[in-house]
């Protein structure tokens, strides 16, 4: 959103802002109209952020709740999906932090590390158990889906905000409180890594998840240094 919009301004543009005025207002049809065009996407980036579609579905129904009960506090300062899926992005992290301190009070010895088996070491192990044929297509989705897994929460979340949601870099930056140039740098590490982790399964060259190497944005050096604290879980 432009600096200097008005909220009827933005309302004119986006027609989410108006449903959300509506609801700040007592509608409830309007929020039963905003939930139905937002639960299938939040609980699709959620279950990718999450890796459980019942945390996701949960968590979703959570991100609906707040908006509800803080829908007299709404001022419209973005587009609603960029508000919906900030909020969505903050209960997400603090689900996986919630999980981490679970789980490293309950790791098994045996263990090979914090979360359990490497996820070079676990993708290792799929492969050898593999068959020789060619990856059917199920099979290489829940490859992908360990690769994406194996990359820390900044860049998952970029990944799949930029890919699933198509959202360009300046809307993921301010879901995730990053500058434009600082998602360019997760992005493209991101790239990286997908092809590092993807090569020993298929001949990747970026177009398995669209990271081909004809994306200029993503192939740009970072035009500024990322802060470390800002590229780690």
């Amino acid at each position: 959103m432009a600096i200097g919009q008005t909220s009827a301004q933005m309302a004119l543009r986006d027609p989410d802002i108006r449903l959300m005025l509506r609801v700040r207002d007592d509608d409830a049809s309007a929020f039963a109209e905003l939930v139905e065009r937002f639960q299938h996407r939040l609980v699709s980036v959620l279950t990718h952020l999450l890796g459980t579609s019942e945390e996701a579905e949960d968590l979703a129904q959570e991100v609906f709740l707040r908006i509800y009960r803080i829908r007299k506090k709404y001022r419209p300062k973005a587009k609603f999906s960029t508000w919906l899926f900030t909020i969505a992005n903050n209960l997400a992290s603090n689900s996986r932090r919630d999980r981490y301190r679970r789980q490293m009070v309950q790791l098994p010895p045996q263990d090979s590390g914090p979360l359990g088996p490497r996820p070079e070491e676990q993708l290792l192990h799929d492969r050898q158990h593999q068959p020789s044929q060619a990856l059917a297509a199920q099979e290489l989705a829940i490859i992908v889906r360990q690769a994406i897994d194996a990359l820390n929460d900044r860049q998952r979340t970029a990944v799949i905000l930029n890919k699933f949601e198509e959202m360009p870099y300046a809307e993921i930056g301010e879901v995730m409180g990053l500058t434009t140039k600082a998602v360019k740098s997760l992005l493209s590490r991101a790239r990286c890594r997908l092809k590092e982790l993807l090569e020993p399964y298929i001949c990747m060259d970026g177009e398995a998840f669209g990271l081909a190497d004809g994306d200029d944005d993503l192939n740009e050096p970072a035009e500024e240094p990322i802060d470390p604290a800002e590229d780690e879980s």
